[in-house]
């Protein structure tokens, strides 16, 4: 097609590409004597209508954007050649090379210069999501990115092209779905056909993953349908973590939105949250075991001033109902029966109080998390006590620390809250305090106490193991 003069007025100087009855031309505006670039769809014995959809659904969504980062739109004319009938797409020409020629020429890529094409990206990512009706992308891959020549300490210009996947939000509520993307880079919903802003996030992510490790990624070794590309990439532990994120394959998991994504990239930790010490704080007591499959917590007892005077009270407690008991049932029947059922009531708090006292004094608070499930154990002299159902492991969803702060009540009285780390599991929370280990709508006293250095090495575990940032209640 060298030479050939397509709509009477663009000569093809180039083939591009050319895949499955499309091609992609570099031709010459014989008006403008400028390049542009021609995506051309014949009717070939291989046609389908479905690709006729997206060829015109892509030329219907270049019309309305306007991005320095994206290919203009020109034209879109039909062609009825005796050597070719179909229709045409003219774009912008941009001269820059894709992401998948850079690396085949043995360019490598530094962790900054992949954060400056990560937040490139997503400021296009944001203009596209936020567009009325938002537009996904779906096919985001090294070789629907360009980079132009670097600039001082800029990697280069970032483009993205091809929108020959594009699908929005409103096409996809109203209409059939079809699914398009390229395996390695597509996440898990999309292969059904569903596709969310976010899911442009998992394909940036695997492309970035791509870039740090020079393979692509469906030839990296998968875990539970996550990318395993920690041990290729030397990596930061938080440029990892965020990368991590973003391949989240649990869609609820994953980050949300590219504005999220830039402000995780920029700001991984909040600023008003102490910088979180990596190693078990000396004199600690607290046992943390993990491998790839499992990590479990182990919070023994410590016994605190506090606990000597609630023995006391309770050993004076129980005395004093075991002797009213007693002489309850001293009185003859059926008369001692009224007498012996009202002391039910003080026995329970009696008990409760001894349980409280031997609990803080031999038992322990075991948190175990393995691949399927989370799990919150007591353990007192041997026995263990199940506080709640086990809970899914995938329905974990974010943790909060929170350090020791001030506030005031209603009233105005100031007084201290003391530090906490928060798992959320759905609308369900573990709390690790100073109080020990506890679970939401589960009472009871606990003086497993853990200090604030303990819960930020615990908060740093957990995140690093789960692959989930740690984030502030107190806001940034």
């Amino acid at each position: 097609m060298i030479g050939e003069i397509l709509g009477e007025r663009y000569e093809v100087q180039q083939l591009l590409g050319k895949k499955a009855g499309r091609r992609t031309l570099l031709a010459r505006d014989l008006q403008t004597q400028k390049l542009v670039v021609i995506k051309l769809l014949s009717f070939s014995s291989d046609f389908e209508w479905d690709s006729l959809k997206l060829f015109e659904r892509e030329a219907e969504t270049l019309k309305n954007l306007a991005h320095p980062s994206i290919p203009g739109y020109l034209n879109y004319f039909e062609v009825n050649l005796p050597t070719i009938q179909g229709f045409a797409l003219v774009q912008t020409y941009i001269p820059a090379q894709t992401l998948e020629q850079c690396l085949q020429t043995g360019r490598t890529f530094t962790e900054v210069e992949v954060k400056q094409i990560a937040k490139a990206l997503l400021e296009i990512l944001v203009y596209l999501h936020e567009l009325h009706p938002p537009v996904i992308h779906r096919d985001i891959k090294p070789s629907n990115i360009l980079l132009g020549e670097r600039s001082g300490n800029s990697v280069g210009q970032v483009y993205l092209v091809d929108f020959g996947s594009v699908q929005t939000v409103l096409a996809a509520e109203t209409g059939t779905r079809t699914v398009v993307g390229t395996y390695g880079y597509m996440p898990p919903e999309q292969f059904g056909g569903r596709t969310v802003a976010a899911s442009d996030l998992y394909s940036l992510g695997a492309t970035l993953i791509y870039l740090v490790t020079g393979t692509h990624p469906a030839d990296l070794p998968q875990k539970d349908f996550r990318i395993q590309f920690e041990q290729l990439a030397n990596l930061s532990p938080s440029f990892s973590n965020w990368l991590k994120w973003m391949i989240e394959p649990n869609l609820e998991r994953r980050l949300s939105s590219a504005t999220e994504a830039i402000a995780a990239l920029e700001k991984p930790q909040p600023t008003n949250s102490p910088a979180l010490v990596v190693g078990n704080p000396a004199g600690s007591k607290i046992q943390l075991t993990k491998n790839h499959d499992s990590l479990e917590i182990i919070v023994p007892p410590r016994f605190p001033s506090s606990l000597f005077f609630i023995g006391l009270f309770a050993v004076i407690w129980n005395s004093f109902i075991f002797l009213w008991t007693m002489g309850a049932l001293w009185i003859p029947f059926p008369v001692n029966i009224p007498f012996a059922l009202f002391s039910l009531p003080f026995w329970a708090v009696g008990l409760s109080m001894i349980y409280t006292v031997l609990f803080n004094s031999y038992g322990r608070v075991r948190l175990h998390i393995n691949q399927q499930q989370i799990l919150f154990i007591h353990e007192l002299l041997g026995f263990q006590f199940y506080r709640l159902r086990p809970l899914p492991r995938e329905n974990i969803i974010k943790l909060v620390y929170l350090p020791t702060h001030h506030t005031t009540d209603s009233e105005g009285n100031r007084f201290q809250v003391p530090a906490q780390l928060d798992i959320w599991v759905g609308v369900q929370k573990y709390k690790i305090s100073a109080s020990g280990i506890s679970h939401t709508g589960v009472k009871g006293v606990s003086y497993c106490l853990i200090s604030e250095a303990e819960l930020e090495w615990l908060a740093h575990e957990l995140s690093d193991w789960l692959g989930l940032p740690i984030t502030n209640s107190m806001g940034s």
